[in-house]
């Protein structure tokens, strides 16, 4: 790894794969048997668990938990106090480890604060989830979910801005001048 900047009161275990010009802050925890990809920036007090793959360019701010069993695709964004689940029932009283469900989070998309995240799902290329919510269900590509539960209330573009689709089913995004289309409610980049 070519210059990986590590805070000293973060532990990252033997065994950890850390990319390039990735930054580790404060008190930051990272499990062995996970890799994090280049140009990462782990915010503070972090805790990666093992079996955790990051991609490249993902920006994880402070006081998240990332469980064993996620899976996070390149440049996406989670914000503060994120937390993912790896087990529907869970109990103390129950070893089930042999029930971790995989979740996986698609290039792109963008993971609002004080957000939960319940395992088995599917987060969607580019999507938004909206702070404080509970996603229970698959979020598709483009989608803007926010509540609890986490329910569909709009779509955004590449660039994160909301999409206003006209009768034909076209947006064109604002920053970008990108066209999308909503088809089957499904969106596309056209």
């Amino acid at each position: 790894m070519k210059n990986p900047l590590v805070h000293e009161t973060a532990i990252v275990e033997e065994g950890f794969v850390l990319g390039d010009r990735t930054r580790v802050w404060h008190f930051s925890h990272l499990m062995d048997g996970s890799r994090i990809g280049s140009d990462c920036i782990i915010g503070q007090n972090v805790f990666i668990d093992k079996n955790v793959t990051i991609g490249n360019g993902v920006k994880i701010q402070n006081n998240v938990s990332i469980y064993n069993g996620v899976t996070i695709e390149d440049d996406v964004f989670i914000g503060p106090s994120v937390v993912f689940t790896n087990v529907i029932n869970p109990r103390s009283f129950i070893d089930r480890k042999n029930e971790f469900q995989p979740t996986l989070v698609k290039r792109g998309a963008t993971i609002g604060a004080n957000a939960t995240i319940i395992c088995g799902v599917e987060i969607g290329s580019y999507a938004m989830i909206g702070a404080g919510s509970v996603v229970t269900k698959a979020v598709k590509s483009f989608e803007l979910v926010y509540g609890n539960p986490a329910v569909l209330r709009g779509w955004v573009s590449k660039n994160g801005y909301r999409l206003i689709f006209n009768e034909k089913g076209e947006s064109v995004c604002k920053s970008t001048g990108e066209k999308y289309r909503l088809k089957d409610e499904e969106v596309t980049i056209l």
